[in-house]
């Protein structure tokens, strides 16, 4: 489920989610 996309540049720093029952597969949640 996706609300809004946050675009991201390369070198940008972010917050990611990971999934507790696939930790290959994250979130990103926040872009600094």
């Amino acid at each position: 489920m996706r609300k809004f996309r946050i675009r991201l540049g390369v070198g940008d720093e972010v917050k990611v989610e990971i999934s507790t029952y696939d930790l290959t597969k994250g979130r990103i949640t926040y872009r600094y």
